[in-house]
């Protein structure tokens, strides 16, 4: 019966690798760990920096339009400028919007998040608001309103409750009568129109919705597009326009066409020009984290050559023999050279699998971690998600594996040359 036999160069690799109760098997197994966990946090960290990015564009695209005509002061002839923008190659919705800072009074609790006032059936054209809805229905008729969930939950407000607004118009329209006041006097109809001027907008909440990003719903609430005016005192005028193009991505090209036939006092800004600064520093911060976190894959790698130098000094005797009998300078570098690989092939596989395992429970983990050592570990408020998200992209993991993998089998080349350069005499009279 046959047996398979290997070529001496990986049959003494592996031979070299066996555990032992040596101090020697116990570095080896140090540096398969230290590859381990290099390749596994690589995997973790730039799979949730990527989901980070990636997520946060679809909620950005999701709440936000993909482009915004504004001017330095209100759009009168909006309809105009409605008309001609829908006209326009690759926009498939245009809706327009008031929008701005409010007081918003519930329980004699008080917050200033952002008023946005739509159109209802011409939003839906622009954004995926009623996709959104988490409570309650998508009905902005008359005097209703829809909140974030968060928001609704710092106030403690629920559907079918009563909300009261003081805008900003309410203000500015109470300086100037009480400065008319001072000028001309007071009289009873002086003051009854006072009284209507500090009177706020009752309305009633009809819905609740949720983004996932937790500045939308902790900062904004939806009213009719005639309640946004009328606090705003701005008539029949709004703040801007909302834009749907076929393709997210492709905005920039529609703004240009924008610019090109609208007024020159206008101006139109993209979802990607409104977060680019956002998003360059995810991206930056990406790449950083990936060159930071392979050095630890590099300190394996010094583990791995440290295990190879040593492999070396306990293997001189053995080197010289095999020098003696005919060995190859070659050969003998293959034999360090195959170590340094198993090791690195072991702890790129392990790293791999644990951190593909991580990735996909990762919010398990952490309400784990939250839960062992009483803090949060991904805090909502501050990176704007309920949940940790993560996308792993097939190329990066490609990326990283390969990387440990090189990084491993080239540091095992300069303790196997040396071994390899060993004078067979000087070998065999050391011992």
């Amino acid at each position: 019966m046959s047996t398979l036999q290997l070529p001496f160069t990986p049959f003494l690799a592996l031979r070299y690798l066996k555990p032992k109760r040596t101090f020697l098997s116990i570095i080896t197994l140090i540096s398969i760990i230290g590859v381990t966990l290099g390749v596994t946090v690589l995997i973790l960290v730039i799979s949730v920096m990527t989901g980070f990015e990636l997520e946060l564009r679809r909620k950005v695209i999701g709440f936000d339009p993909h482009v915004i005509v504004t001017s330095n002061g209100v759009l009168e002839n909006w309809r105009d400028l409605m008309k001609q923008a829908a006209s326009q190659k690759f926009v498939i919705g245009v809706a327009p919007y008031v929008q701005g800072p409010v007081i918003l009074e519930f329980n004699h609790q008080r917050l200033a998040p952002y008023l946005r006032g739509i159109d209802p059936d011409l939003e839906l054209k622009v954004t995926d608001i009623r996709k959104l809805l988490f409570a309650g229905k998508f009905d902005l008729n008359g005097d209703n309103a829809i909140l974030g969930i968060e928001l609704a939950r710092i106030l403690g407000i629920n559907v079918g409750d009563k909300i009261t607004v003081y805008s900003p118009g309410n203000l500015s329209g109470i300086l100037s009568e009480l400065d008319r006041l001072e000028r001309h006097g007071t009289k009873e109809a002086d003051l009854s129109n006072l009284r209507q001027l500090t009177l706020p907008k009752t309305l009633t909440v009809t819905g609740i919705f949720q983004t996932g990003r937790y500045l939308y719903d902790s900062q904004f609430f939806l009213v009719p597009l005639y309640i946004g005016q009328e606090l705003y005192d701005l008539e029949d005028s709004i703040h801007g326009l909302a834009i749907k193009t076929s393709d997210p991505y492709g905005a920039p090209e529609v703004k240009r066409e924008l610019l090109r036939i609208l007024p020159p006092e206008l101006s139109a800004d993209t979802w990607i020009d409104r977060n680019k600064s956002l998003f360059d520093a995810i991206h930056m911060e990406r790449n950083v984290m990936f060159f930071l976190l392979m050095f630890i894959i590099l300190v394996a790698a010094f583990g791995i050559m440290n295990t190879l130098i040593t492999v070396t000094v306990q293997k001189t005797r053995e080197i010289g023999v095999l020098k003696a009998l005919g060995a190859q300078i070659w050969q003998i570098i293959g034999v360090f050279v195959a170590q340094g690989m198993v090791v690195g092939l072991f702890g790129t596989l392990s790293g791999l699998g644990l951190g593909m395992w991580l990735v996909h429970y990762r919010n398990e983990v952490s309400h784990w971690l939250a839960s062992i050592f009483g803090i949060q570990i991904f805090p909502k408020d501050v990176y704007q998600f309920s949940e940790i998200p993560a996308e792993v992209i097939p190329s990066d993991v490609f990326t990283i594996c390969i990387t440990a993998f090189i990084i491993c089998s080239l540091a095992a080349l300069i303790p196997a040359w040396f071994a390899a350069r060993l004078d067979p005499v000087k070998a065999l009279r050391r011992e």
